[in-house]
């Protein structure tokens, strides 16, 4: 009988001891912890879409005209604008007396300006004069 007292005693002991208080701002926290998650995805994949519609659709550097030789490759001017550009990048396939349509990005050298081609959108033949 001595045994069963001591051993209730024991565990109503520990358990006192042990118990952890039920604390009411715990779900609280809890809800403030899953709302400030959410907001911050929310932000980051706004950020995220935001940067991809501004580069999808950034207007893409094109410039057609007729290709001259020169002592150093060739260079092309711009039917839109009038500037001349030092050509360099892919430049298989442009051929000087053509007239052609490029797709690159335009790049300062120096005191001129050059355009890096990346590709050939359109071939539109020999220049005419």
């Amino acid at each position: 009988m001595m045994r069963k007292v001591c051993s209730a005693i024991l565990v109503i002991v520990l358990g006192l001891a042990l118990a952890a208080p039920a604390r009411a701002n715990t779900l609280d926290d809890d809800a403030r912890n899953i709302i400030i998650g959410i907001v911050a995805v929310t932000a980051a994949i706004a950020v995220l879409v935001t940067v991809l519609i501004i580069r999808h659709n950034s207007p893409k550097s094109t410039i057609t005209g007729c290709v001259q030789s020169e002592a150093n490759g060739m260079s092309m001017t711009d039917e839109k604008n009038g500037l001349n550009y030092t050509l360099s990048g892919s430049t298989i396939g442009v051929k000087p007396g053509d007239r052609v349509t490029l797709k690159g990005k335009r790049k300062d050298i120096g005191t001129r300006v050059g355009f890096e081609a990346r590709r050939i959108v359109k071939d539109f033949g020999a220049c005419q004069p």
